[in-house]
């Protein structure tokens, strides 16, 4: 089912930019469902992360799905927009240019108990502070940060007009049980320049590529509490043990430790 268009609420967060003396500063803001930030940059680097809720992170011909316990790295001037799939609490971290974490511009990570804890301790001190605490805090993130790095839900988007109409049916109807073969001739091209596109364009198989849209759309039905036969059945597989078997083996846990945030 496709969601209707999320609402544009700009940038109304108060930011205090980062400096020399205090590399990172942190901003709290909530997104109703369905909310956006607007296509848009920062001269600072930005790690976002969802304390509850489900973003999609825009940006370039990819999108990537955030749910609690993830966050995503975005370097600075990254044109990006940042969308709320569900009500979405969420922390900003704003890294000075010169201390990025991270060498690609966009970076996926899991957020460990150290630091949910660093941030949430920053986040205390409020604006201003250049403290010691605040200075070491502010190491101490970017320490951790390169050591959560995951693998994200990245779906990236072709450029090919053929492959487009492929990835566009897919994204309509995530549980479609068409083949590349069936796809191929829907779309007036062979299964072998189809399979040829996907991994030239996208650098994934069409099964991979498919995979990733389903968790994309299990994200947000899983966060919400629909039940993960429904979720299975919604994405076209067989069971709810297929289902979370796949998942598992692509992330090494189950959809519900994965997208629930721990105590």
């Amino acid at each position: 089912m496709t969601r209707p268009s999320p609402r544009n609420v700009g940038l109304a967060a108060r930011r205090e930019p980062p400096s020399t003396a205090r590399p990172v500063t942190v901003v709290a803001r909530s997104l109703a469902a369905d909310e956006s930030t607007g296509l848009h940059t920062h001269v600072w680097g930005q790690f976002t992360y969802a304390l509850d809720g489900v973003l999609r992170v825009s940006a370039g011909n990819s999108s990537w799905i955030v749910p609690p316990l993830r966050a995503i790295w975005i370097e600075a001037g990254t044109p990006h927009e940042v969308i709320s799939l569900e009500a979405a609490h969420m922390r900003l971290l704003c890294v000075a240019t010169e201390r990025s974490p991270f060498a690609r511009d966009l970076e996926v990570v899991e957020v460990s108990p150290l630091l949910r804890e660093s941030i949430e301790a920053l986040e205390q001190l409020g604006f201003g502070d250049l403290s010691l605490r605040a200075r070491l805090l502010s190491e101490l993130i970017l320490d951790e940060l390169p050591r959560t790095a995951t693998r994200p839900i990245r779906v990236p988007l072709p450029a090919d007009k053929r492959l487009k109409s492929l990835c566009q049916g897919l994204l309509d109807s995530p549980g479609s049980p068409q083949t590349l073969e069936d796809w191929a001739r829907q779309v007036g091209a062979s299964e072998r320049t189809l399979a040829r596109l996907f991994e030239r364009e996208l650098g994934l198989s069409f099964g991979q590529w498919r995979q990733q849209v389903r968790l994309a759309h299990a994200a947000p039905m899983i966060a919400r509490g629909v039940p993960m036969s429904q979720v299975a059945e919604q994405l076209g597989y067989a069971s709810q043990s297929a289902f979370s078997a796949m998942f598992k083996k692509t992330f090494g846990s189950t959809p519900t430790a994965f997208f629930h945030k721990r105590a």
